[in-house]
């Protein structure tokens, strides 16, 4: 389950990472609001939609004034944009965020993921964070650092230590930010958090002036049920909202063999059998290994 920037800020921020202050807005007049709420010279206007790559495609703006904030945000919301992850179809503005601005100095990388062939967290670090991350890691790896943290053990000393000198940072607060993050990717069950940028101001603070946050979705129901009304299903076609609703694994495609299937492990192997002859699926549906003649009925239902 991805959730949108706002939302991951906010998880974030109640851990003690460092956050700016910003409010999400549903109308130009809304956001408008939420920039006098906030104060200051000058505002962000960032669209919130469920794919990196925002700044390229025009999807984060500054505004000088609140008339400026007016006007981005009427050119944002209601409006498809176009960023590298979204493919050319793109996706739908509903909602902005309205952020505080600050003065940068520099910005740095960071993220946690899970690497499953060692079974370990994965923490990614890199001195030339912001838009062109992906151009770094591509054109230059060794300026992108991989560290590798036990479950068992957590962020330990040496983990920190290493981080300061990648990174070129000192400070009790970066030791801090560091173990919070740890911190918020363990205790709600994350896939993946991403600080990018983590922006070092003029005055020397750490800010996280982006955050992408995704959740494990077998979590969700069991250990995580607060963060069921973060799930956005706006954007499910009426059948994808009546498997979920059934608890049935269904995602659409774009060929024209349809396939039903009763295990993950047996679906994607006779998905790959089918690519492999050169078909093209029409779905994935995944009705479950322990799947009953009344579970079948169910699903030709649909």
């Amino acid at each position: 389950m991805y959730l949108h920037e706002y939302q991951a800020k906010k998880i974030l921020g109640d851990l003690g990472i460092p956050i700016l202050k910003g409010e999400v807005s549903y109308t130009p007049d809304q956001a408008v609001q939420s920039a006098q709420a906030i104060g200051g010279d000058f505002w962000v206007v960032k669209a919130q939609i469920h794919a990196g790559g925002r700044g390229k495609g025009g999807g984060i703006i500054l505004a000088h004034s609140l008339d400026e904030v007016k006007e981005t945000a009427n050119k944002l919301l209601n409006h498809i944009l176009v960023t590298p992850q979204t493919g050319p179809s793109g996706e739908l503005v509903e909602c902005v965020y309205v952020e505080q601005g600050c003065a940068i100095e520099r910005e740095i990388y960071l993220s946690l993921s899970l690497n499953r062939h060692y079974g370990q967290v994965c923490l990614v670090a890199s001195q030339s964070g912001g838009m062109s991350i992906e151009e770094v890691a591509h054109k230059n790896p060794d300026a992108v650092e991989r560290i590798l943290i036990d479950p068992f053990l957590g962020i330990q000393p040496y983990h920190l230590q290493r981080l300061r000198k990648i990174l070129d940072v000192e400070g009790d607060d970066f030791d801090r930010l560091i173990s919070n993050l740890y911190q918020a990717y363990t205790q709600f069950d994350a896939s993946l958090i991403e600080i990018n940028p983590l922006a070092v101001t003029k005055q020397g603070k750490l800010i996280a002036l982006d955050a992408k946050m995704s959740l494990d979705d077998n979590a969700i129901a069991y250990r995580q049920p607060l963060l069921k009304q973060y799930k956005d299903t706006s954007k499910l076609t009426p059948l994808e909202k009546a498997a979920k609703d059934y608890g049935l694994s269904y995602i659409k495609l774009d060929g024209d063999i349809a396939c039903i299937m009763n295990g993950a492990g047996l679906g994607m192997a006779t998905m790959d059998f089918i690519h492999f002859h050169g078909g093209k699926l029409a779905n994935f549906l995944d009705v479950g290994g322990s799947a009953d003649q009344d579970r079948f009925r169910l699903v030709f239902s649909l």
